[in-house]
């Protein structure tokens, strides 16, 4: 199973998650106007430079746009993703 199949969604604590290997990265949203707001992307430090943050908010982002919803991208991490990957621009209002 891929790190992305691992994602899901938490909606009772608004975020997404990723556990790997007993640690657990997530992303924080709200709703605002119609869009998801991500706010903010923590990645434990077992986990740092493995690849981690990216499939999170890879994962968050492609659960979003399955919705049919768009991102308010506030957390810097989704943000700087989001430019770095431009098949998420539009996704942006």
């Amino acid at each position: 199973m891929s790190l992305h199949e691992k994602l899901r969604n938490n909606e009772d604590l608004g975020r997404y998650e990723l556990t790997v290997a007993g640690a657990t990265a997530f992303v924080t949203y709200d709703r605002r106007e119609g869009k998801i707001a991500l706010t903010h992307t923590e990645v434990p430090g077992s986990l740092t430079g493995q690849g981690v943050g990216s499939e999170l908010a890879k994962g968050a982002l492609d659960d979003i746009r399955s919705r049919g919803m768009k991102v308010l991208p506030l957390c810097t991490f989704i943000e700087s993703y989001i430019k770095r990957h431009p098949e998420y621009r539009d996704l942006v209002d």
